[in-house]
């Protein structure tokens, strides 16, 4: 029997998730606190690359009431239009946010 390789769901992606869901991701950081994330893009002085992008991981109250903290990547993408750099993070799969996540907390720990 030939096993075809099953297609990637069409949320297993930061942009796929976005667009099936309209809304971000929730995660559970290696500190056992609540995460979503933004992509966020700004302008940079690299005329080459003039846009740069990163994710930012506001943390959650305990309640879901509100944003009491977060933390973010370094810059992740460049590209030379903000539709690049946005479709470059929405290419990222959710394992890898994830992974990228508990690294930002990482370095958040190792900071205090």
């Amino acid at each position: 029997m030939d096993h075809e390789a099953q297609p990637e769901a069409p949320d297993s992606t930061l942009g796929g998730y976005f667009d099936v869901h309209d809304r971000p991701p929730a995660f559970e950081g290696s500190d056992g606190q609540p995460y979503t994330v933004s992509i966020e893009v700004e302008k940079a002085a690299d005329p080459r690359n003039p846009f740069i992008g990163y994710l930012v991981f506001p943390r959650w109250a305990d309640t879901g009431l509100g944003v009491v903290g977060h933390v973010e990547t370094p810059i992740l993408f460049k590209g030379a239009t903000r539709i690049d750099v946005s479709e470059q993070a929405g290419a990222l799969p959710l394992e890898e946010v994830k992974g990228l996540l508990d690294e930002a907390i990482q370095h958040e720990d190792r900071r205090e």
